[in-house]
């Protein structure tokens, strides 16, 4: 066993590929439907909200997808990510586990939104497209999405979901300083907007919410184009990069074997970022992980949800996804992990689920957070709101470890919790309701 307390890739070793996991799936996930007609969706249905490249992806049946060697370049800016042995947090904790956590959060933007951002904005660059139109729930996506269009020198406005604009302002004033636009959703600004603010005159917003406006903005604007920074299929083959770095580090660390793996789920991009690799490996006999989904009590898709076709936003838009889902007119209560807040889960990893190749917990804010404080005050580093859910997971699991085993876990920090400070006062001050 390594006695490395860290192991960061050399650049040469960012992946030269994006993994896709749908060809290696024992049965094959159900298509998504046109939302007029209900029949499954063609390449052309797409090509008003995304540019060619991506459509490409989103119905591959590739194993392995190149990466752009211009993406790649840009990928160098904050990858390979690290991945760190949490020795402190072990000796905290007294426990016989090893546990090893990929932080992501040493992107431009604080979180592991980038690795998508950046393939979208170029795709889009090189289509001809020059606006880009979005939703963002906590902000991570939204700012990732103005870094990236700043790169490419398009123009991105952004749909924020309100409880998430007023309680972070300091989101919407990083995608500023990135060139973004953001305003609250619901907002003036869009039909579907104005509709539901008077429908919903005191709504603290959802992700669905949102959604729908920025669906609006880039269907009615022929030189723009929709990103989504969850759930579709592409958005989870561009994470894939997180799970390729952590095998290859996990070798170096002299770990053969995963036992755990936590990651936080809101819509699907982190923890399938992460997961899908090792899946793979379970699959291939190599590795036999147990996959966990940590997500908020606050909007339990996957432990509470129904699986079915539903619309990927409130207002019937997009087309119908088969994902389990707790109804696109779901509003969540207005917790601090605003990344998390969505009605649904990606398809993929609402397929993986349901074949029982991952499993899914729920956790409530204040045990969240708790594991988050303990996590800092152990590792010098302050987790996202959203990751703190899989550091909760992980410790619920390492508490019940028996003794005389010293099972691997491997915990995904999705992001930096710099600018969720306030929730973090919330929590300390004890105000922090339990939802």
């Amino acid at each position: 066993m390594s006695d490395l307390y860290r192991v960061i890739l050399p650049e040469d070793q960012i992946p030269t590929h994006w993994y896709n996991i749908t060809p290696d799936l024992p049965t094959p996930p159900a298509p998504p439907l046109h939302p007029g007609t209900g029949e499954p969706l063609v390449p052309e249905d797409l090509t008003a909200l995304f540019p060619m490249g991506l459509i490409e992806q989103e119905a591959s049946r590739e194993r392995w997808i190149e990466i752009p060697e211009t993406v790649r370049e840009i990928y160098r800016l904050w990858r390979p990510s690290p991945l760190s042995r949490a020795r402190r947090l072990e000796q905290a904790l007294g426990t016989s586990a090893r546990i090893y956590y990929k932080y992501e959060g040493a992107s431009p933007v604080g979180s592991h939104k980038a690795n998508s951002s950046v393939p979208q904005a170029y795709f889009n660059k090189i289509a001809g497209r020059t606006r880009l139109t979005t939703e963002t729930g906590a902000g991570q996506w939204g700012a990732a999405l103005a870094f990236a269009a700043e790169v490419f020198g398009l123009s991105c406005d952004i749909w924020q979901v309100r409880s998430s604009f007023e309680s972070k302002p300091y989101r919407s004033a990083q995608m500023a300083v990135f060139g973004g636009k953001a305003v609250a959703s619901p907002s003036e600004t869009t039909a579907v907007g104005r509709a539901l603010r008077e429908q919903f005159p005191d709504t603290s917003g959802s992700l669905g919410m949102a959604i729908s406006e920025a669906v609006e903005a880039a269907a009615g604007d022929p030189n723009a184009s929709y990103s989504l920074g969850s759930v579709l299929n592409h958005v989870l083959i561009h994470q894939s990069i997180i799970g390729q770095e952590t095998l290859k580090q996990l070798e170096l660390f002299e770990e053969p074997q995963i036992d755990y793996v936590f990651c936080c789920a809101g819509g699907g991009s982190n923890l399938a970022g992460l997961s899908f690799p090792i899946i793979r490996e379970n699959l291939e006999g190599r590795q036999k992980a147990k996959i966990v989904a940590c997500e908020p009590k606050a909007a339990p898709s996957l432990t509470e949800g129904e699986f079915r076709y539903d619309f990927g936003d409130t207002a019937g838009m997009t087309p119908k996804l088969k994902m389990y889902t707790l109804g696109c007119e779901f509003v969540p209560d207005a917790v601090h992990a605003g990344g998390l807040r969505y009605h649904g889960m990606a398809p993929l990893v609402s397929h993986c689920y349901h074949e029982g190749l991952i499993s899914a917990i729920s956790i409530g804010q204040r045990e969240a957070f708790e594991a988050g404080v303990l996590f800092s005050r152990a590792e010098g580093i302050i987790p996202a709101s959203e990751s703190n859910h899989a550091i909760a997971g992980a410790l619920r699991q390492i508490r019940e470890i028996p003794p005389g085993e010293s099972p691997v876990i491997v915990i995904g920090i999705s992001g930096s919790g710099q600018l969720d400070l306030p929730a973090y006062v919330e929590y300390l001050s004890g105000t922090m309701p339990n939802t």
